[in-house]
């Protein structure tokens, strides 16, 4: 085994060991082999690193607008030029494919370009001779520390969505990265450091619980942005209102994928498969489940199931065959994970679902002890099954058949969760309609992972959402300032008003 690197924590323009409570193990997941260990924050670690920002909040809250945002092209181009660096990373502790990890860096990079124009997104109103003498201009201002605690999934874009937008308008920052996958944040710090942000704007706390809880519960901390599953995501909700904060927290979810019987059937079929299986299914805004409207079922199952078995498995960081092609998809980040996800495909099986495709049977090129699973493709799933209920949250597609459109919008909308879906048709009418009638917060049109462009906001409705702001676009921006009103009266020299005591309201002479 080789020498395992110390992952610590980042605070003031620095790396900080601190006096962790103890090292959690940072693991290759194409090999199983252990390749850092990352410090677990105690209490004091947490209220240092919160100190740090703390202290930053005020100088870079009141630093110009043109100072930010020449920061932000700053960062922005440094990590365009090594994002091949943060992708291998990525690919080192997470296991996804180097593609999927270049993919998800370039969604962040849109939020860094959106966060460039934060001096408009800034813009107040004013408003003159409100009343006689009266003018009144609106602002938005920083809120000071806020705290991001983000996923094991997407270890570089998901904090994206939400620091650039709370950097760029004033705020400093402690992310508290996932330990399963911690290199990047610091790795973010650091370039950070290097575009010129001041010391103590970016700060990475890592840790389990006790560094959670700490973010939550400080006095310093005004906001928190999470995202995670709906248990923990309702938790951070409901502690940090307790203690006085704004909230975003961004839970599970169950998207479904809707096929009319119109639908061009091999572009279902690609979609399927790239949305099920993408990133080891791993992501929030996967599809999990394919509603097939009668009497399509049959054909697009074979469509699917012929595309599925020819997916290469292997490691996600070098080629998985010899000749240069990279594999369709890693393993899953631990083995924990790999085999909870294995448990699913057995309670599907023993509930009498069809196992079409068995990812159990994987043969992977990657290491003998990674974390692998193949894409599964269940078909006669029935909304009753665990399979379905479940957020599984790995390479595992479920199929249900129903007979009438009504009844697939049924299907979604009776879902406890409301984050993304999809309808593929092609009928502009039903389209139309479909957008209408479902309860759900992002929806693609033969597009089966409708995650918003950066100017536009991410979230979800029902459980996938506890708060009520959504991730970048204008949402982000509101959650990251708040207003202030200012009434202002200047007396005219040339009209000055004699003199005497006034208790009503302004004159609108």
């Amino acid at each position: 085994m080789t020498d395992t690197a110390e992952i610590v924590h980042w605070a003031d323009g620095a790396p900080l060991t601190g006096s962790p409570t103890g090292w959690a193990d940072v693991t290759n997941p194409a090999t199983g082999e252990v390749t850092g260990r990352v410090a677990l924050a105690s209490e004091a670690d947490a209220a240092e690193v919160i100190a740090a920002a703390a202290r930053a909040a005020r100088g870079w809250g009141t630093t110009s607008l043109a100072r930010r945002t020449q920061v932000m092209f700053a960062f922005r181009e440094l990590l365009n030029a090594r994002k091949d660096e943060l992708a291998a990373i990525i690919t080192a502790e997470h296991g996804k494919v180097h593609s999927d990890a270049m993919g998800e860096i370039a969604r962040g990079l849109e939020v860094v370009e959106f966060a460039c124009g934060m001096s408009h997104l800034l813009k107040g109103g004013h408003s003159e001779e409100a009343s006689t003498g009266v003018d009144v201009h609106s602002k938005r201002v920083p809120l000071g520390v806020v705290g991001i605690i983000s996923p094991f999934n997407f270890p570089a874009m998901v904090p994206m969505w939400f620091f650039p937008v709370a950097i760029a308008a004033g705020n400093t920052v402690v992310l508290k990265p996932s330990e399963k996958d911690p290199s990047a944040a610091t790795w973010l710090a650091a370039l950070w450091k290097e575009a010129g942000l001041p010391d103590g704007v970016f700060n990475v706390l890592h840790g389990d619980k006790t560094a959670v809880d700490a973010l939550l519960t400080s006095p310093d901390v005004q906001a928190i942005s999470f995202v995670g599953s709906t248990p923990i995501a309702e938790y951070v909700y409901e502690t940090a209102s307790r203690h006085g904060k704004r909230v975003q927290a961004l839970g599970g979810a169950k998207n479904h994928m809707v096929v009319l019987p119109d639908a061009d059937l091999d572009l279902a079929a690609d979609s399927a498969v790239n949305a099920g299986y993408g990133s080891a299914g791993e992501r929030c805004m996967a599809i999990s489940v394919l509603v097939a409207v009668d009497p399509v079922g049959d054909e697009l199952v074979a469509r699917i199931a012929d595309r599925t078995r020819t997916l290469l498995i292997g490691d996600g960081g070098r080629s998985a065959t010899g000749d240069g092609k990279e594999a369709d998809m890693g393993p899953l980040v631990t083995k924990a994970h790999r085999d909870r996800v294995s448990s699913f495909i057995d309670s599907g099986e023993a509930a009498g679902a069809k196992v079409v495709v068995d990812g159990r049977d994987v043969a992977a090129r990657g290491g003998q002890d990674g974390f692998w699973l193949g894409p599964t493709l269940f078909d006669d799933v029935t909304p009753d099954m665990e399979i379905y209920t479940e957020e599984i949250f790995g390479p595992v597609l479920s199929v249900v058949r129903v007979k009438t459109y009504d009844e697939a919008v049924a299907l979604v909308n009776a879902n406890q969760y409301g984050n993304g879906t999809a309808v593929f048709t092609n009928d502009g009418g039903a389209a139309r309609r479909f957008e209408a009638d479902v309860e759900v917060g992002m929806i693609g049109v033969n597009v089966p992972v409708p995650v918003p462009v950066a100017y536009y906001s991410f979230g979800g409705w029902k459980r996938s959402l506890f708060g009520d702001t959504h991730a970048h676009g204008t949402e982000g921006v509101h959650f990251f300032t708040r207003g202030k009103v200012v009434t202002t009266r200047w007396i005219d020299p040339a009209n000055r008003p004699a003199g005497g005591l006034e208790l009503g309201f302004p004159r609108n002479d």
